[in-house]
């Protein structure tokens, strides 16, 4: 199964792949490219930098991407890269890949970014991996417009926003798997397993 992370600048991916690759028969592969980065079977878009900047990177294959992904390719988005699955952003200009419908807006607390660990709210992201506590560092959240589509919620501060947003094979979570100890881990395996079988 290769699984290709599509690299906007994200910064170190290295705990991401190495968590990717736990998964039995994952070829993990990095695309800086965002057309080539669709020759796959599971896409990942990580999770750490800035919206406008990424926004920019995909740019040129955003609508490919998008018709990948509405074709049924299967994607994982992870923080950064959950809020790219939505329109657009409070954090930067460009335009994200709209598969969710709804707007990315920053976190309504007064302790912002929120980083470490926090509850996961009404976890049905993966029936194989629920998860209970999760790794957050993050400043912008997800307002999604259609309720049916969050699998997951978590609370900071009074601001209750999605962990998790699901539509077929696509899942964007908010909090970081791939620093949320062996859960996380067992989480990203039980995607991989999932959309590949």
């Amino acid at each position: 199964m290769r699984v290709t992370l599509f690299d906007y600048g994200a910064g170190n991916l290295h705990s991401l792949i190495k968590a990717l690759a736990t998964t039995p028969g994952a070829d993990v592969r990095v695309q800086e490219d965002p057309l080539r980065a669709l020759d796959t079977d599971v896409l990942v878009l990580p999770g750490v930098g800035a919206f406008g900047s990424a926004a920019a990177r995909l740019a040129p294959g955003r609508e490919a991407m998008r018709k990948a992904l509405d074709a049924g390719l299967p994607c994982l988005g992870i923080c950064l890269g959950m809020q790219l699955l939505f329109e657009e952003s409070d954090e930067g200009a460009g335009q994200g890949l709209g598969y969710f419908p709804g707007r990315v807006t920053r976190l309504a607390a007064r302790h912002v970014p929120q980083i470490g660990w926090n509850d996961v709210e009404e976890d049905r992201a993966l029936q194989s991996a629920r998860l209970s506590t999760v790794y957050y560092a993050h400043s912008f959240v997800c307002r999604a417009v259609e309720s049916r589509e969050v699998v997951g919620w978590t609370t900071h501060e009074g601001d209750r926003f999605p962990a998790s947003v699901r539509r077929g094979n696509v899942l964007g979570v908010q909090f970081h798997p791939e620093k949320s100890s062996h859960a996380g881990v067992r989480f990203v395996q039980a995607f991989l397993q999932e959309v590949s079988s």
